[in-house]
């Protein structure tokens, strides 16, 4: 089970951080993602980090301002979003995905957070 925090309302060029803690004790042996969605659209891939930490991928539109990054013991995903953008305004996912593969679509993830509120304002 995956619980996502953290999203709030903000202005652009402000900073927020993501968490998704997890329950289970297989945190560890999972490539974890972040994806978004605005209402009315499909969900985004917007970052993902292998299981030791320490290979990330970004989406093209965030690469430079956003940073994922995990503790396995605290079994927490963290995204930190930085210069934030009015575009950036969406529902935020965590998401886990029990295979070796730093992907980047929707389909390769299995598990699910239930989703937090980051909204910018120009």
């Amino acid at each position: 089970q995956l619980q996502a925090s953290g999203g709030g309302l903000v202005q652009a060029g402000d900073s927020l951080r993501l968490s998704c803690a997890a329950s289970g004790r297989t945190f560890s042996s999972h490539v974890l993602g972040w994806f978004r969605q605005v209402s009315g659209e499909g969900r985004v891939f917007v970052a993902a980090v292998n299981r030791g930490g320490g290979s990330t991928t970004y989406a093209d539109s965030v690469q430079g301002r956003f940073t994922i990054s995990r503790d396995n013991v605290k079994r927490t995903v963290y995204l930190q979003m930085n210069s934030l953008k009015p575009e950036d305004t969406a529902v935020y996912y965590c998401a886990a995905n029990p295979s070796y593969t730093l992907g980047s679509a929707a389909s390769m993830y299995r598990y699910w957070g239930q989703g937090t509120q980051v909204t910018v304002s120009s």
